[in-house]
C-alpha cells in the first residue's frame, strides 16, 4: 500500500464515502415492472419459484434450531440474488447503511472524519480529513484500527466496521489504534463532529497555471468548481491542471456538468450503452471551448466519473492527460429504494460508459499521453519493527527505510534489504539532522520520524513530479 491515497471503489468516508455510482433518478415499483415488461421479463416470481422459496422460509422458520427474524431471512435472501451477480458494483444495502450512503451523496456527515479502507481484513485508515477530529487527534494514515469504545472490528465487514465507527455530533468515539513501530496499541479519544466534506481546491501558481484538485464528485461538487474556475479565470490564468489522482467517482450528471464548462458545445461528454447495445449520448451544452491548454492528472485510483472527464476533456477538448493509467471502471450503477419500500437500497449496474469516441475503458483505464511515475516514496511501505533494526540483518523493514532515506537525500547505497556499513551511515546522518542519538540502528523513534519526513515530503507540492510535469505541458502551449 501506499503514503499517497490509492482509493479503490470500497473505500469510505467513516460513515460512507461515495462509492462509485453514476445516479439517475429512483423508481417505483410500478415503473420497475413496466421496465421489465418492456425488456421482454415476466416480473417477479413464477408460482414454482414463489412455492420454493416459500419452502425454505418455512423450514427455518419451524424447524431451524434457533429463532431468526424473518426481516433477517428477507435481507439475506436479496443480499444473496445481488451477489449472485458476479458484480462489485452491484450491492444491497440495509435501511442504515442506505441512509449512510445517501448522506455521502450529498457531501456532509457527522462522524470522526476519516476515510477507511479493508487491508488483508483490517480496517485500514486511508486518511484523515483536514481539519477533522480524527487529524486533530493525530490518527495517521496506515494507522489499524482494532476497536471503537471496546468493541472489536475484528471479523467485521467495511460497512459494519463503518457502523461502530460514526456517531452523533458531541458523543465520544475511544479509539484503540496500531500503529506501525509502536509496539503497544495506542487509545485515541474523539469527539464526533458534523464534517463537510469539501471536494474541490483552487490554486493560481506563480507562474500562472492553475490547479484544481478534485476529490469527489458529490453532489456540491459542480458549483464549487464552477466558482474555483472562475476566480482561476478572472486571475489570468494561463493553463488549467485538473487534478483527480484519487478520486473513485461519483454522480453522473455532475462529472458531465463539469466536463461541458470545459468543451464546446455539441461534442459529446459520454455515451452509455444498455444490455442491448443501444446507446445514448451526452452532448455538451453551456460551456465552451478554452483558449488556454488544459493537463488532467490522473493515477490508478482515479476511477468512473473521474475516467469519464478525463476521457471527454482528452477525446473531445484537446486535454492531455498525465500520470499513470487510470482504474478502468466502465460500467454504470442505478440505486433503487422506493420500489424496496422499507428504506432499504439496492445498487446495480444497468449499462456500460463509453467515451466519446466509443472506447470501453473498463478493466483498461484511461491510457495517459505522457505517463509520470510517481517516486518510490509514494508507495513504499512503512516500516513494521519486530526490534531494532541493526547492522548485517536483512529484512523488507530494512529495504523499506533504505528506500525513506534514499528519497530524503540520504545515501544508503542500496535498497536490497541488508543493512550494511553505508546503511548506517545514512542512518546516523539522519539521526543528527532530527536531533536524535547518533546509533546507526533503526528503533521506534528513529523509524517514526523516519516516516514522519516521507510524509512532509509527500505533501510538499514541489516533490509531485506529476503535478510539475502537468504544469509544464500546458506551459509549452
Amino acid at each position: 500500500m501506499t503514503f499517497v491515497l490509492l482509493t479503490m471503489i470500497a473505500s469510505v468516508l467513516v460513515t460512507m464515502t461515495i462509492a462509485d455510482r453514476l445516479i439517475i433518478p429512483d423508481a417505483g415499483s410500478k415503473k420497475v415492472v413496466a421496465a421489465a415488461a418492456d425488456a421482454g421479463v415476466t416480473p417477479g416470481f413464477k408460482k414454482e419459484e414463489l412455492a420454493k422459496l416459500n419452502a425454505v422460509l418455512e423450514l427455518i422458520e419451524t424447524r431451524y434450531y434457533e429463532k431468526v427474524e424473518r426481516e433477517e431471512l428477507l435481507d439475506g435472501a436479496v443480499s444473496g440474488m445481488m451477489e449472485a451477480l458476479d458484480d462489485p458494483y452491484s450491492v444491497y444495502m440495509e435501511k442504515d447503511d442506505a441512509l449512510h450512503f445517501s448522506e455521502s451523496i450529498e457531501g456532509s456527515f457527522t462522524g470522526i472524519g476519516a476515510e477507511v479502507t479493508t487491508e488483508n481484513g483490517k480496517i485500514v485508515v486511508v486518511a484523515p480529513i483536514k481539519g477533522s477530529p480524527a487529524e486533530k487527534s493525530g490518527l495517521l494514515a496506515k494507522d489499524v484500527l482494532i476497536s471503537v469504545n471496546g468493541d472489536s472490528l475484528a471479523g467485521l465487514n467495511l460497512q459494519q466496521a463503518v457502523g461502530k465507527i460514526r456517531g452523533p455530533k458531541g458523543t465520544k468515539a475511544k479509539l484503540l489504534v496500531q500503529r506501525s513501530g509502536v509496539t503497544e496499541p495506542i487509545q485515541l479519544v474523539l469527539i464526533r463532529d458534523d464534517i463537510d466534506v469539501e471536494t474541490v481546491y483552487g490554486a493560481l501558481r506563480p507562474d500562472g497555471v492553475g490547479v484544481i484538485e478534485i476529490r469527489q464528485f458529490s453532489l456540491h461538487t459542480a458549483k464549487r468548481f464552477k466558482e474555483e474556475l472562475a476566480k482561476l479565470e478572472q486571475s489570468g490564468m494561463k493553463g488549467l491542471v485538473l487534478d483527480v489522482r484519487n478520486n473513485p467517482g461519483g454522480v453522473l450528471p455532475i462529472v458531465v456538468e463539469i466536463s461541458q464548462l470545459l468543451m464546446k458545445e455539441g461534442t459529446t461528454v459520454v455515451q452509455v450503452e444498455d444490455r442491448d447495445g443501444n446507446r445514448d449520448k451526452t452532448l455538451a451544452k453551456g460551456g465552451e471551448a478554452k483558449s488556454y491548454p488544459i493537463a488532467v492528472l490522473t493515477n490508478k485510483g482515479s476511477a468512473s466519473a473521474s475516467e469519464i472527464l478525463a476521457g471527454a476533456l482528452q477525446e473531445a477538448a484537446g486535454a492531455k492527460v498525465i500520470g499513470e493509467q487510470s482504474f478502468g471502471k466502465g460500467t454504470v450503477q442505478v440505486s433503487y429504494n422506493k420500489a424496496l419500500g422499507d428504506g432499504s437500497l439496492v445498487k446495480m449496474t444497468i449499462a456500460k460508459w463509453l467515451t466519446p469516441n466509443g472506447n470501453w475503458i473498463h478493466e483498461k483505464g484511461i491510457k495517459p499521453d505522457l505517463v509520470v511515475e510517481p517516486p518510490d516514496l509514494y508507495t513504499v511501505a512503512r516500516i513494521s519493527l519486530q526490534e531494532t533494526l541493526k547492522q548485517d540483518t536483512l529484512s523488507e523493514a530494512v529495504r523499506s527505510a533504505q528506500i525513506m532515506l534514499h528519497g530524503l537525500g540520504y545515501e544508503p547505497k542500496r535498497e536490497d534489504g541488508y543493512f550494511g556499513d553505508e546503511t548506517a551511515s545514512a542512518v546516523r546522518k539522519f539521526q543528527n539532522d532530527k536531533g536524535l542519538p547518533s546509533t546507526g540502528e533503526i528503533d521506534t523513534k528513529t523509524a517514526q520520524k523516519l516516516e514522519q519526513a516521507v510524509i512532509e515530503w509527500i505533501q510538499n507540492k514541489e516533490h509531485d513530479v506529476q503535478l510539475l510535469e502537468a504544469v509544464r505541458a500546458v506551459s509549452r502551449k
